[in-house]
């Protein structure tokens, strides 16, 4: 084959995988289209959004399908997941849609410019309420944007609290002073600084609880994602919270609201913490992140997704959740102690320790398999 007709060749096979890609897109377009009206159908008969014996069944039937043609199974199973996530999402914002929980109805976000503090608009949007955004960062019209909260108009239905903890306490009293009758509720990632703004206001007749969204602004599917949700003395509130997420996946697991830090020392302190080692390890071992990148095993990938994904948050907010917890500090003992084992177990060229250490956490973390 000359130079003539492999560029001819490579041309044609390059237009016709174009033309596939096209295909691929429409019949994926196509499928949303048809997902839109099985939720639809499933709303109008009060059927559950997510069924997962009907999800094992396609993706059973895509393994089969992959394998008759030639094709990789996981990666098909790993394309129709994705479309299957996205199916959900849609499904999900669309019952929200539907449902207008908010019609006729105004929402005020206290940090809605942040990044939880506009998935919270957007959530509350996505409902029909007409939001209204407070935060420093926006620049006042008088309408809809208030670049200080105590501007903007608390005759509202519902309010949401994403300030900085350091603030919390004061807007949750300002609020009750101000006798509003909104639900109020606060997205804090610790507690205890406010637990007693948060009691006052509610013993002051406030409708207000506390929440804590376990997942990040960019989040777009609820299912399988935890909100915790605390009755700070107004049984009501917790059920007005409840009905915002009533047509959502995400599952609202109550949580006493004196236990919520002491849960959260292992789950946010301690594993923030890991991230931040293992990064500045990594700065201060003298090796290039891009030689790193070369070489990087399956494990090293791993931990490194989650070591970027925790250098990309806020310093002062994970600050905030270090210091402030008073049930910190020995989970970070607890840390160094596990680093020292580790360390002399090595050194000391002792298999029988660093053995018990993995077996030890071996039987721990079998309780969490699924």
């Amino acid at each position: 084959m000359d130079e003539s007709d492999f560029g001819d060749r490579l041309k044609g096979l390059r237009d016709e995988l174009d033309s596939v890609d096209a295909e691929l897109i429409e019949l994926a377009s196509r499928r949303q289209q048809l997902v839109s009206e099985i939720g639809r159908i499933k709303k109008r008969h009060g059927r559950q959004l997510r069924d997962f014996r009907r999800e094992r069944e396609v993706l059973d039937g895509v393994r089969r399908a992959a394998v008759s043609k030639g094709l990789d199974a996981e990666l098909a199973e790993d394309i129709f997941q994705r479309l299957i996530e996205a199916s959900l999402a849609r499904q999900e914002r669309e019952r929200l849609r539907l449902a207008r929980h908010g019609h006729g109805q105004r929402a005020l976000v206290i940090g809605g410019a942040g990044r939880m503090g506009g998935w919270l608009a957007a959530f509350l949007d996505g409902q029909g309420f007409d939001v209204i955004i407070a935060d420093p960062a926006v620049e006042t019209d008088g309408d809809v944007r208030f670049s200080d909260w105590r501007a903007a108009p608390t005759d509202v239905s519902v309010i949401a609290i994403a300030v900085p903890l350091h603030d919390c306490a004061e807007v949750v009293s300002e609020l009750a002073r101000r006798r509003v009758e909104a639900l109020v509720f606060d997205i804090g990632s610790l507690k205890s600084p406010l637990q007693p703004a948060l009691r006052a206001a509610a013993e002051s007749g406030l409708r207000i609880c506390s929440v804590h969204p376990m997942f990040g602004p960019d989040t777009q599917l609820l299912s399988d994602r935890h909100i915790l949700l605390m009755d700070v003395g107004n049984r009501e509130a917790v059920e007005a919270f409840r009905s915002l997420f009533a047509d959502t996946l995400a599952e609202l697991v109550s949580v006493d609201l004196d236990e919520h830090d002491r849960l959260m020392a292992p789950i946010l302190g301690l594993s923030h913490a890991l991230g931040i080692a293992f990064f500045t390890a990594l700065a201060d071992s003298g090796v290039p992140a891009e030689r790193l990148s070369e070489l990087s095993s399956t494990t090293f990938d791993r931990q490194l997704a989650i070591a970027r994904s925790v250098a990309g948050e806020s310093p002062d907010l994970y600050f905030e959740i270090q210091s402030l917890n008073r049930h910190g500090h020995g989970v970070r003992k607890v840390l160094l102690q596990a680093v020292q084992t580790l360390i002399e177990a090595i050194e000391s060229d002792d298999i029988d320790a660093f053995r018990q250490l993995m077996l030890k956490g071996r039987a721990y973390l079998s309780g969490l398999e699924r």
